[in-house]
């Protein structure tokens, strides 16, 4: 597959514009979301983070769990520091961290998707990315990932649309995807990606949220319900962190079915316009470890993170049990 090959400068702009192992640590849950089983004690002391949604009850509702997340999950590369770096952990290492929302950005080049942040390609391809979460559920088929699927970039040569495209890398493998587009049960969707479609199609597929509005946090209302704080382009940090706070309370006070997406994700623009994605991570990360030491139980929704860690993807899931 082509590369992109553009001057270091241009990259960045484009960049900034588009902004907008196995063995884990072991849980100790207990509570309401748990299989209602006799032996419950013994699955709790058996489960690890790679196997987490196993002692969630199939009849649990998505909406109705706290669920770790990565925004721009592809994303490990980059030409200059901060500037376009999401993600230290690879996207099998994120799924045996706990992480079950993926955030994948497509570029659509030679009837193919790369993996691109802006215009920085990730040195991965959209069938990387899918034999990582194929592979996983294999041999994980108690956990569900829910996958939004974006176009990313400039469309480069292509001969179908970027939805014809997408179907091709369904049809693979379709006995793995789930394209229902409410907000199912996990037991539905065990061992199966769900899509989160950010892509204009021509027909129903997946969960509809391409009514994504830009920078701010607002609700979306199809035949799915969601809430979606998305602000990216970070003026102030504790603004930011404000947005954070006031969603996960709200989502979770909320008892309707209601699904809660929230971004602790941004950058900061820096000399010359050039962003920072780790100013924003870096203020960001340990509020949201502040807060679910404090807040252990409750339904907060998917939070999608910059960088993250099996520490901080235990904390939020430690909140279903």
């Amino acid at each position: 597959m082509r590369k992109l090959q553009l001057p270091l400068f241009v990259a960045l702009v484009l960049t900034f514009s588009a902004c907008k192992k196995e063995e884990q640590p072991k849980g100790n849950f207990s509570n309401s979301n748990l299989k209602s089983t006799a032996n419950a004690n013994a699955q709790l002391l058996s489960f690890s983070l790679n196997s987490w949604m196993s002692v969630v009850a199939d009849q649990t509702s998505i909406a109705a769990i706290s669920i770790p997340g990565t925004h721009d999950s592809g994303a490990t590369q980059e030409q200059v520091a901060g500037t376009a770096k999401c993600q230290n952990l690879s996207i099998t290492d994120q799924l045996n961290a706990g992480v079950r929302y993926l955030d994948i950005r497509c570029r659509h080049i030679d009837n193919a998707f790369a993996i691109h942040h802006g215009a920085i390609y990730q040195n991965l391809n959209f069938n990387d990315v899918l034999n990582a979460c194929i592979n996983f559920l294999n041999s994980h088929p108690t956990e569900t990932i829910i996958m939004s699927v974006k176009e990313e970039h400039t469309p480069t040569n292509n001969t179908r649309s970027f939805e014809q495209t997408f179907d091709a890398y369904v049809q693979q493998n379709p006995v793995k995807w789930d394209l229902g587009n409410n907000i199912p049960t996990l037991g539905s969707i065990r061992g199966k990606i769900r899509l989160l479609r950010r892509f204009s199609g021509s027909s129903p597929k997946g969960i509809d949220a391409t009514a994504w509005a830009d920078n701010t946090t607002f609700d979306i209302n199809n035949a799915a319900t969601l809430k979606v704080q998305d602000f990216y382009n970070v003026n102030d940090v504790n603004t930011k962190w404000t947005k954070v706070e006031t969603l996960l309370n709200e989502a979770k006070n909320d008892a309707s079915n209601r699904l809660y997406l929230n971004y602790a994700s941004g950058y900061k623009a820096g000399i010359f316009s050039i962003p920072s994605i780790t100013t924003v991570s870096n203020f960001i990360n340990p509020k949201i470890n502040t807060f679910f030491t404090n807040n252990t139980h409750g339904k907060f929704g998917i939070i999608p993170l910059d960088f993250v860690d099996s520490g901080r993807s235990q904390l939020i899931i430690n909140t279903n049990f």
